[in-house]
C-alpha cells in the first residue's frame, strides 16, 4: 500500500519567512491538494500539500527517478537565493517530520534537526540536494494490531549529477553512479536541467507507535534544565527566607507590641502600623491597574491551563498547531475571568467609570497584540511569504474576540460588580497623610527595577530554550519542566512584591498599589533586553522583514509577561497587606 509522503513549507532561520514547498521548481502533481488545517497550523504559516514520492509500505527503491525539469535563470536565481539564506525543506509521513540525523564529535550520542536543506554554498558554489535518501522505520506487534506502523522518518540529502537511460518498462530511468561520493556535484548555476530522484529503505524497529516521538524530542540539555531549576529554587530559598524572617520576626513583633499597647499608653506608633489610614487609598490612573491586573490574571489562567493540558500530553507538537489554537481558545475563554478581577478591584475603589474599565479590559491587550500583528502581516504578505495569514483567518480571530471573548468580559464585570465589595480590615482617612522624603534606594524606578532581576533570574535558562524552538525552528517538549519554572516563577513573584512593598510601608510611603505591580512586571524589561542580546548573539537574520518579525513578536512576549508577572505580584502583595492590617487592633 502507499505510503503519503506530504511536502510541508520551506523555512529558513536567516529570513523567518516561511515559503510554499513549490515556490522552488520541484517536481509538481497534476493536482495540488492543500491537506485541512487547523487555526495554529494556520498562523505558524504551515502550507501541507501532496506530492509525487512513490513511496511502498515496506519496499525499498533506489535511485528511483521522480521527474527532470528545465531550470530557467530565474529557477537557477530562486535556488541560488534560498540556498544563500539556508532554506530548509520539511516534510512529513504519516505526520512525522522529516528529520536529519547528527552526530556530536568525540561521542555517539546524536541528535535531530527539523527537515533537511535547500542545497549547500562551498567555495562560492551553489549545489541543489536533488536526491534523497528516505530512511523508514516500521513496527510490527500481531499481538497487538495488524499491518506495520510507521515509527520513524529520517532523511540524507545529496546533490548528484545523475544520468538517464532507457527503463526496463520504456520509461526513463536514473542513474546513480556516484551517490557512494558525499561530496556534492550538482552546481545549479552550470546546469539547465535538473534530475529529481530518491532512495526508500525500510528498516524493522522496537519503538512503539505511542514512542515514536520520544527519539526527536530527546533533549541532552537535561543537565542545563536541572542546573537552571536548582539555580532558580536557590532564589526561591533565599526570598523565602526573608519573607519569613519578615513574617514570623519582624512582623510577629511589631503585631505583638502594637495590640499589647493600653489605651493609656503615649508611645507613638511607628512604621506600616502608623499608615493605616491611608494604605488603602484610591491609587493614581487606578483604571489602568484594574484592566492590568485583570488582563495578567486572564494571561496567567490561560498559560497555566495551556501548560497543563501540554505536560499531561492533550495539546504537543504531536498535533500540528494544537498549542497555538489551545492558547488562543483558552485566553478567549478566560475573558470572563478578567471582566471580573478588574470589576472586583475598581469597585473597591469606588471607581465610577465601570463602562470605559470593562471595554479597556476588553480591547486593551488584545488589541495591542492584533495590532502588531496585523502590521506585520502586511509586511509579511508583501514578501509573498506562506506566513502570511489569509484574510479570513484574521477574520476568524475577530469573530472570537469580538463574538465571545468580548461578551464574556462583559458578563465577568457584571458578576464583578454585582457582588459587595472587597472588605477592608482598616478605615481610610479623608485626609492625605504626608509621606517622608524617601532614601533613593527605596525610590520607585530604582526598587523595581532590582525586584525584576530575580524573577527573570528564574525563567531565564527556559528562555532560551523556548526562544531557540521559537526562533530556530527547534523541538520543544520540555513542558514537566516549563511547569517547574512557572511554579517558581509565581513564588519569586510574590515574594519579591511583598518583601519591597513592606519595606516600603515601614518608611511610612502608602503608595504601593502601581509599585507592587512593578516590583514583579520590570522583568518584562529584562525579557526584552535579552530577546536584544540574543538576536546579535544567536540570530543571522538578514532581512528587515524578518528583523520586524522578531522584534514585534518579542514586544508581543514581552508585554505579555509584564501583565503576567505584575498581577501575580499585585495580587499576592494585596491579600498579604490586608492580611497584616486585619491582625491589628485599630482604635
Amino acid at each position: 500500500s502507499r505510503v503519503d509522503l506530504k511536502v510541508n513549507k520551506l523555512t529558513s532561520v536567516k529570513t523567518q519567512l516561511p515559503y510554499r514547498y513549490y515556490v522552488l521548481p520541484y517536481c509538481q502533481p497534476e493536482a495540488i491538494h492543500v491537506s485541512a488545517e487547523n487555526l495554529g497550523e494556520i498562523l505558524l504559516g504551515d502550507s501541507i500539500e501532496n506530492s509525487l514520492y512513490d513511496v511502498r509500505m515496506n519496499h525499498n527503491a533506489s535511485c528511483a527517478m521522480m521527474c527532470e525539469r528545465k531550470l530557467s535563470q530565474a529557477d537557477k536565481e530562486q535556488f541560488r537565493n534560498m540556498i544563500e539564506h539556508e532554506y530548509q525543506v520539511n516534510w512529513l509521513v504519516d505526520n512525522l517530520p522529516a528529520a536529519m540525523r547528527y552526530y556530536r564529535r568525540g561521542d555517539d550520542s546524536f541528535s535531530y534537526t527539523n527537515g533537511f536543506p535547500v542545497g549547500i554554498k562551498r567555495d562560492g558554489r551553489y549545489y541543489v540536494n536533488n536526491h534523497i535518501r528516505i530512511g523508514l522505520q516500521y513496527h510490527i506487534d500481531k499481538t497487538e494490531f495488524d499491518g506495520f506502523r510507521v515509527v520513524g522518518f529520517e532523511v540524507y540529502p545529496q546533490s548528484l549529477v545523475q544520468t538517464t537511460r532507457a527503463g526496463a518498462t520504456g520509461g526513463e530511468e536514473a542513474s546513480c553512479d556516484d551517490a557512494d561520493d558525499l561530496s556534492p556535484r550538482f552546481d545549479v548555476m552550470e546546469h539547465d536541467s535538473i534530475i529529481y530522484s530518491y532512495d526508500v529503505t525500510w528498516t524493522q524497529s522496537t519503538v512503539r507507535w505511542a514512542s515514536r516521538w520520544d527519539v526527536y524530542l530527546r533533549m541532552h540539555e537535561g543537565q542545563i534544565h536541572w542546573f537552571s531549576i536548582v539555580n532558580s529554587l536557590m532564589i526561591v530559598l533565599f526570598l523565602s527566607g526573608m519573607v519569613a524572617m519578615i513574617l514570623l520576626r519582624t512582623l510577629h513583633r511589631d503585631i505583638a507590641k502594637y495590640n499589647d499597647m493600653s489605651a493609656d499608653d503615649s508611645t507613638e506608633e511607628t512604621g506600616w502600623k502608623l499608615v493605616h489610614g491611608d494604605v488603602f487609598r484610591k491609587p493614581r490612573h487606578s483604571k489602568a491597574l484594574a484592566v492590568a491586573v485583570g488582563s495578567g490574571v486572564q494571561l496567567l489562567v490561560c498559560s497555566a491551563v495551556t501548560l497543563l493540558f501540554s505536560a499531561a500530553g492533550f495539546l504537543s507538537p504531536v498535533h500540528r498547531g494544537s498549542i497555538l489554537q489551545g492558547m488562543l481558545l483558552l485566553f478567549t475563554f478566560a475573558g470572563i475571568l478578567a471582566g471580573y478581577i478588574s470589576a472586583r478591584f475598581y469597585k473597591m475603589w469606588k471607581g465610577e467609570d465601570w463602562k470605559k474599565t470593562t471595554l479597556l479590559t476588553a480591547f486593551l491587550y488584545p488589541g495591542t497584540v492584533f495590532c502588531i500583528f496585523f502590521v506585520l502581516n502586511l509586511f509579511i504578505w508583501g514578501t509573498k511569504s506562506s506566513g502570511a495569514v489569509p484574510f479570513t483567518t484574521m477574520f476568524a480571530l475577530l469573530v472570537l474576540w469580538f463574538g465571545i471573548s468580548v461578551p464574556l468580559v462583559f458578563l465577568g464585570a457584571f458578576f464583578g460588580y454585582k457582588k459587595a465589595p472587597i472588605s477592608l480590615p482598616v478605615r481610610t482617612n479623608q485626609i492625605p497623610r504626608q509621606i517622608p522624603e524617601q532614601p533613593w534606594y527605596i525610590s520607585g524606578v530604582f526598587s523595581s527595577l532590582i525586584g525584576g532581576v530575580l524573577p527573570f533570574g528564574a525563567v531565564f535558562t527556559e528562555l532560551f530554550f523556548i526562544m531557540s524552538s521559537i526562533w530556530q525552528h527547534q523541538f520543544y517538549y520540555l513542558f514537566g519542566f516549563l511547569m517547574l519554572v512557572i511554579v517558581i516563577l509565581v513564588v519569586t513573584c510574590a515574594e519579591i512584591s511583598i518583601t519591597l512593598t513592606y519595606f516600603q510601608l515601614t518608611n511610612e510611603d502608602y503608595n504601593w498599589f502601581w509599585r507592587s505591580f512593578f516590583a514583579s512586571s520590570s522583568s518584562a524589561i529584562y525579557v526584552f533586553c535579552y530577546s536584544i542580546l540574543y538576536y546579535y548573539t544567536r540570530m543571522q537574520i538578514g532581512h528587515y522583514v524578518g528583523a520586524l518579525l522578531y522584534f514585534g513578536y518579542m514586544f508581543v512576549m514581552s508585554y505579555t509577561f509584564a501583565l503576567l508577572t505584575g498581577a501575580i505580584g499585585f495580587s499576592a502583595t494585596f491579600f498579604f497587606i490586608r492580611a497584616i492590617y486585619g491582625s491589628i487592633k485599630i482604635d
